[in-house]
């Protein structure tokens, strides 16, 4: 979507948020002024049409005070619902005036977002809306807003494509031009590297495919980098997961393109935080590969060596987000990282404990980097619930023939895929479990059906309030 300064010759629809009557003569003749004076306070937090047609005109009238973080989201669901009436109109464009424009505006552009790629009559379905207006000031506001949401509809895209069209190899290649776009170093480790690296958690889950992995390693170092030691992403990128031969049941795999929310939410990130040339040196890490149960398939009771050389006893092959991870959680060692953030969509666990709204957080970083990426979930209203991460959730993890299993019982299954990933770090380390709200089976306001792009705008918004 175009974002475009507004004139006082604009010519078009318009949606403007208020506190006072006062606030819109402006813009709205008398006639438009007496309807909302009439029925203004009826239509208090809400949208109020005060003129149909081309030229249609709404209104939204703020209620009590509320929190800044709480009127942010208020203000992206109104701007979601905005969206949505204007489409309905068939509108393709309308200017954002008076309080709150980021966020309204935000709220659109991510609601607008739609997934035609296999329609054959895509053209047909898209959406008419193309441009908001906003004051000049609004734009300035709104200019790092634009960018981490076109991270985060990147980041959809790429969830929202099946594996037919994105395999490991496809995802590389698009992150390769997402690197030209943006402006990011991208470097592709093609099997033989991986192979050389002694990836073995890479590897065993990739015995099944016959498709090869990739492990794809992107950096964003501006002069200007306020860190002296980088920070590094990590993400999960499972273009598909059928189980392995621990094999799902079908109705658990319908949306399993979805298990690289991960890696997506890592590419969208760098995206976006390359794009905005944001003052900090990051390092993005992604493992991909499909989990197949064909082929030499890895088997519930083999031990493999992670490229550290820690045995692991695989009891479950439907637990493989973790196998590749670990590889990357080694890689990161030789960057001596500030700090290491991984995503991934790993356990049915995280989902269950706190469904859509919110990842599942938890790590040994120094209380002031989880609390500092909690507040970015705030404002971003991605927000981060911390989970305990004691020791003694790894005694779960004890295996009779090697030096871990990778799981541990029914109980606690989000932390212990946590613990299991920390035993593979040296170095301040976060985990954020996204299963729950990185891919939807229907709409959510501005979280629309299918991938959700999560992560993208938490990590911009952390990255862009590193301290």
């Amino acid at each position: 979507m175009k974002i475009t300064t507004y004139t006082p010759d604009y010519n078009g629809s318009m949606a403007i948020v208020y506190s006072d009557t006062k606030e819109l003569s402006q813009h709205l003749n008398q006639a438009q002024l007496d309807r909302v004076r009439a029925l203004g306070e009826k239509f208090e937090e809400q949208w109020l049409e005060v003129q149909a047609g081309t030229d249609s005109a709404w209104v939204y009238k703020l209620g009590k005070s509320i929190d800044a973080d709480a009127r942010a989201e208020k203000m992206r669901q109104a701007g979601n619902k905005l969206v949505l009436k204007a489409n309905a109109a068939h509108l393709d464009r309308i200017a954002i005036l008076g309080a709150h424009v980021p966020h309204v505006a935000e709220g659109a552009i991510l609601g607008n977002y739609q997934f035609l790629r296999y329609f054959s009559d895509s053209h047909k379905r898209k959406n008419a809306m193309a441009q908001l207006f906003v004051s000049k000031e609004d734009e300035q506001a709104l200019a790092p807003i634009t960018i981490a949401a076109m991270g985060t509809l990147f980041a959809r895209e790429l969830v929202n494509t099946p594996v037919i069209d994105l395999t490991a190899t496809d995802l590389a290649k698009q992150a390769k031009e997402a690197s030209k776009r943006h402006g990011f170093s991208i470097e592709v480790l093609e099997k033989k590297q991986i192979e050389s690296l002694k990836m073995g958690g890479l590897l065993a889950v990739n015995y099944g495919s016959t498709e090869p992995p990739v492990f794809i390693i992107m950096e964003h170092k501006p002069k200007h980098a306020t860190n002296e030691k980088p920070l590094v992403l990590v993400g999960k990128g499972v273009v598909y997961d059928t189980g392995g031969l621990s094999l799902k049941p079908s109705n658990f795999m319908d949306d399993m393109k979805s298990d690289m929310g991960g890696a997506a939410a890592v590419i969208g990130a760098m995206s976006a935080a390359a794009e905005a040339n944001l003052p900090v040196h990051i390092i993005g890490l992604v493992p991909a590969t499909d989990n197949r149960p064909g082929g030499n398939a890895v088997t519930p009771g083999d031990v493999i060596t992670i490229s550290d050389g820690t045995s692991v006893e695989v009891m479950n092959t439907d637990a493989e987000g973790r196998l590749i991870l670990s590889d990357a959680l080694v890689y990161a060692k030789r960057y001596n990282p500030e700090l290491v953030i991984d995503l991934a969509t790993l356990t049915g666990a995280a989902a269950r404990a706190i469904g859509r709204y919110a990842i599942v957080g938890m790590g040994n970083a120094p209380k002031e980097r989880m609390l500092a990426l909690q507040e970015s979930g705030y404002r971003t209203h991605e927000r981060v619930v911390e989970f305990p991460f004691w020791d003694e959730y790894k005694d779960l993890l004890k295996s009779p023939i090697a030096d871990m299993k990778n799981i541990g019982g029914a109980e606690a299954g989000a932390i212990t895929a946590g613990k299991f990933l920390e035993h593979f770090t040296d170095y301040p380390y976060i985990h954020l479990d996204i299963a729950g709200p990185a891919f939807l089976k229907s709409r959510a306001g501005y979280q629309v059906e299918g991938g959700t792009g999560i992560g993208v705008r938490l990590l911009f918004d952390f990255i862009n309030n590193l301290k």
